[in-house]
């Protein structure tokens, strides 16, 4: 099912060039990330492995802002990447990514629940995420919690 997830949202991912694609630590495919919190591949780029990649977690724990970078690995496949949990499991937290592809850009806001990544919730840019955007998801994730 992984795969298919995958399959799925990179055939849209095509045709707005380059960008990512989240799934669970299964759709790698790949043991190295049977602990992730999450995985994600990049799509649209043709020398995938030639990405350059990186993001942080951004979060409010109590009412102040947190800001942590991540633990991104790249899996056995070029353009999968995994990204392990560095963040506390207090308070609400996004991951943003970033990423280039020779002179493409693709951002990415992916709000974490307390069960894991909220797919239906996450943003996809053809550029990095901007101050105003993260507060806005950090936002609707903490006001979504509080309902």
């Amino acid at each position: 099912m992984g795969r298919l997830l995958f399959a799925a949202v990179g055939a849209f991912a095509l045709a707005d060039g380059f960008t990512f694609a989240i799934g669970s630590p299964v759709a790698s495919q790949d043991f190295q990330a049977k602990a992730a919190a999450f995985v994600f591949r990049t799509e649209g780029c043709a020398m995938p492995a030639a990405s350059q990649i990186g993001g942080t977690a951004e979060g409010l724990v109590k009412g102040a802002r947190r800001s942590m970078p991540l633990n991104i690995i790249a899996m056995s496949k070029p353009g999968v990447y995994a990204v392990y949990q560095s963040w506390p499991a207090e308070g609400d937290w996004v991951v943003t990514l970033k990423g280039t592809c020779a002179t493409a850009t693709a951002g990415a806001i992916v709000p974490i629940g307390p069960k894991g990544f909220l797919r239906e919730s996450s943003k996809f840019l053809t550029r990095p995420a901007t101050g105003p955007e993260v507060d806005a998801a950090l936002h609707a994730l903490s006001q979504g919690r509080r309902k």
